[in-house]
Order: structure tokens, then C-alpha cells, then sequence
């Protein structure tokens, strides 16, 4: 009986590890990949544009990290994700609310190049949807699948115009395991 209770005690404290430190382990394990650039939409829909204006919680001068916070909570508040045919145009997304990793990465993008606008900061910073292809542990993970749906996967870049700087996220992997930066090579 004190045996099955350590590991079950072992099993409890790996899990809650785990959890804990899941963005590190992601990041360490998963390496993202552009293979193409997607289209960037502009927020037109007056309801996508009420909807960023209402929903996001501004700070009165954000820098890069918290705009990147705010549009992934926008993005995750809104979307659910859905392996049908679905738009990619955020400016329809806002009234479908189904998109796959395409959709999630234009919604994103055009929810974080609103809110750059706003603050006066897309001359320095801007959002870019990524076609991607994803490796674990350095192996490239699509080449296991034979469906056009999983040949590659969408994740963004937000790029500092002037110093190139980057923070690559996955608005998709956010939504369902609340990891914010994901390992990009350039």
C-alpha cells in the first residue's frame, strides 16, 4: 500500500511539473520553421473593430510583450477551433468564430497590428502570419502525415522593423495549453 502511495505521490508532483513549466519543455522540444507569409489583413469589419476596441485590456503605454498578451487573450476569447473549411479573413472570423491554425494566426496578427496602430508603434513593430512547419526535437513532424491539412502549420512573427528583433507565438498552441512564446529559427 505505501508503495502505490509514493508513486502515485511520484506521478502527482511530475504532472504538476509538467504543467508548470510546459511553455520551457514546449520551447525546448518544438522548434518552429517559415516556410512562406501569409496575407495580413487589415481590421475593416466594423464589428472586429468594436469588438478590439471593447475587449482588450490597454495599459496607457504597453510595450511589445503586453500588446502580444493582449492579442493572443483577444484571439483566444473569440475563436474555437474547428478542422472544417473556414475563413482566414479576421474581418469574417469575428462573425464565423471558427478558424484552424490559418485563421487563428490572421486573427492574431490583425488584432496585434490594431493595437500597434493605436499606440503609435507600427513604424517600429508589426505582426506577420507564418506558414510554418513545426520540429520535435529536429525532426520535422509533417513529414509523418500524408493529409494537406497537416503538410504545415501557422504560427506568427512580430518583428521589430528597425533592430529585427523577434517573438515568434502560435496563437493556436496558446488557446489550448496557454504558451505564449514559441522557438522560431530565422
Amino acid at each position: 500500500m505505501k508503495v502505490f502511495n509514493k508513486v502515485g505521490l511520484v506521478i502527482l508532483i511530475l504532472i504538476m511539473l509538467i504543467a508548470l513549466f510546459r511553455g520551457f519543455l514546449y520551447r525546448q522540444m518544438v522548434e518552429y520553421k517559415s516556410i512562406g507569409i501569409r496575407t495580413i489583413y487589415a481590421a475593416s469589419d466594423a464589428a472586429l473593430i468594436n469588438y478590439l476596441n471593447a475587449g482588450a485590456d490597454y495599459n496607457n503605454e504597453p510595450d511589445i510583450k503586453d500588446i502580444i498578451k493582449t492579442s493572443l487573450s483577444a484571439t483566444s476569447r473569440h475563436l474555437s477551433f474547428s478542422t472544417s473549411k473556414t475563413t482566414n479573413d479576421p474581418n469574417n472570423l469575428i462573425k464565423t468564430r471558427k478558424a484552424h491554425c490559418v485563421g487563428y494566426a490572421a486573427f492574431f496578427s490583425t488584432t496585434c497590428n490594431y493595437i500597434l496602430k493605436k499606440f503609435k508603434l507600427s513604424k517600429t513593430w508589426v505582426a506577420k502570419p507564418q506558414i510554418g512547419q513545426l520540429y520535435f526535437l529536429g525532426y520535422n513532424i509533417h513529414k509523418l502525415f500524408n493529409s494537406p491539412f497537416l503538410k504545415d502549420h501557422d504560427f506568427v512573427i512580430i518583428e521589430n522593423k528597425s533592430t529585427g528583433e523577434i517573438y515568434a507565438v502560435d496563437p493556436t498552441v496558446n488557446d489550448y495549453l496557454a504558451i505564449t512564446f514559441v522557438s522560431f529559427q530565422r
